[in-house]
């Protein structure tokens, strides 16, 4: 299979969507939150390695908590990929932490704090003079 071929990205989004549903469903690891999200998954050609990036609502080290429990039960996760997936070979999974949302968040924080220093304006676009009586 080619990088990049249509089946490799089927089998990716397919690995991406049985991955979420067994860490929310099945491993019960007190490291990871209960709001973790499979933002990606990468299989490789030869189905041999997956990378799987994982997001977490909640703080950087709530972040590395999870991944860290993901990483102990790599193992169990695979035997149940294995098990739902019919695959000749059933990937080896690398996680791996994703800063993406926390940083959408940060951008979006940045932008309304520039929003709130800019001068006020009218329907047309026009500044409002706040020492101008409108009376």
């Amino acid at each position: 299979m080619r990088k990049g071929s249509v089946k490799n990205n089927r089998v990716s989004v397919e690995v991406r969507r049985e991955l979420a549903e067994i860490i929310s469903q099945e491993v019960k690891d007190p490291r990871i939150s209960g709001m973790v999200s499979v933002t990606d998954a990468y299989v490789a050609p030869d189905l041999k390695t997956c990378k799987a990036y994982i997001s977490v609502l909640g703080s950087e080290e709530e972040l590395d908590q999870t991944v860290a429990g993901l990483r102990a039960a790599a193992g169990f996760i695979r035997h149940e990929l294995a098990r739902r997936m019919n695959m000749r070979n059933t990937p080896e999974i690398t996680f791996v932490a994703d800063g993406s949302i926390a940083y959408g968040v940060s951008m979006t924080h940045r932008l309304e704090e520039l929003v709130e220093g800019l001068p006020e304006r009218d329907e047309q676009g026009y500044v409002i003079d706040p020492g101008e009586n409108r009376n």
